[in-house]
């Protein structure tokens, strides 16, 4: 039991259970940001380009309700909301990336004097360009 506990302990100690966690919890706290964006934003002057058309309550009846039967209907209003939520959030994330990307891409350029080199790549470039030479230099031993 305790090689269990500690086991545990290792795993959700560990960085990345944390950095997955606040991931987690930004991700649902911008998910309803983009939520009330959507309804009480975007959505009210589309109805009103649209004479007032609420998408939400926008369905296809397949059965007629009465006191009986519950209608029966597909509700492609909210589909619709839904979408416009996903388009938002994806496209926040691709421009987030492309950020973020554009800012490593500097960082590992080690030509780039601009941002410092991390020393990982630095040495990797430092042994780049020493096995070109070491590759001049047989090369023109083999020429001989």
């Amino acid at each position: 039991m305790k090689s269990l506990f500690k086991e545990f302990k290792n795993f959700a100690v560990k960085g990345n259970m944390i950095d997955m966690a606040i991931g987690i919890i930004i991700g649902s706290a911008f998910n309803e940001v983009v939520n009330i964006l959507v309804k009480k934003v975007i959505m009210p002057p589309l109805s009103l380009m649209t004479d007032d058309v609420n998408l939400r309550n926008k369905k296809w009846i397949l059965r007629e309700g009465n006191e009986n039967m519950e209608e029966v209907a597909i509700g492609y209003g909210e589909f619709l909301e839904v979408i416009i939520d996903f388009g938002i959030i994806a496209f926040t994330i691709f421009m987030m990336l492309k950020f973020i990307n554009k800012f490593k891409e500097k960082s590992e350029d080690p030509a780039n004097a601009e941002v410092a080199t991390p020393k990982n790549i630095e040495l990797l470039s430092n042994l780049e360009s020493l096995m070109k030479e070491q590759n001049a230099i047989l090369r023109n031993q083999q020429q001989r």
